[in-house]
């Protein structure tokens, strides 16, 4: 099952259970989903999915940032859930170990000898690990094992 199939069942479960919050950032994450198929004239893969959520995610993030400092514990704590609800659907995130590796793996694909060659590298490894590692996790770990 897609990802997008995923979240429109679960959409419908939340629809006949009447969960109003989940129901909420099912539907909010719909619409991105749709307004994404709009402008791709097309479907959306569950690559394009994953961003739209981690994007999703991100704004929810800084979200819950401007709202602790203006001291808004209710929208705080709802803003975390819906951040936990979204996570749900992302894929699992690699280890540092795992993370380790692929990194490793892409230097010596690419033949990067110092910190000169992050670019190449991150060019290597970023689509290998969309959506599992975030780019400055995968920066710093280039950083790393270049630096060495």
């Amino acid at each position: 099952m897609s990802l997008v199939e995923q979240l429109d069942t679960d959409f419908k479960q939340a629809l006949k259970a009447r969960e109003a919050g989940r129901l909420s950032i099912l539907r909010l994450v719909r619409s991105s989903i749709k307004n994404f198929e709009i402008a791709k004239q097309g479907t959306a893969s569950d690559e394009d999915v994953v961003a739209i959520l981690q994007r999703e995610i991100k704004q929810h993030r800084e979200s819950i940032e401007a709202n602790e400092q203006a001291d808004r514990a209710p929208e705080v704590a709802r803003l975390k859930q819906e951040v936990e609800l979204l996570s749900a659907y992302l894929p699992a995130p690699l280890s540092s170990d795992e993370l380790k590796d692929v990194v490793a793996g892409a230097i010596v694909a690419t033949n990067a000898e110092g910190l000169a060659d992050v670019g190449k590298v991150m060019g290597t490894v970023m689509p290998q690990v969309k959506g599992r590692a975030t780019g400055d996790a995968v920066g710093q770990m280039v950083r790393e094992l270049l630096g060495k």
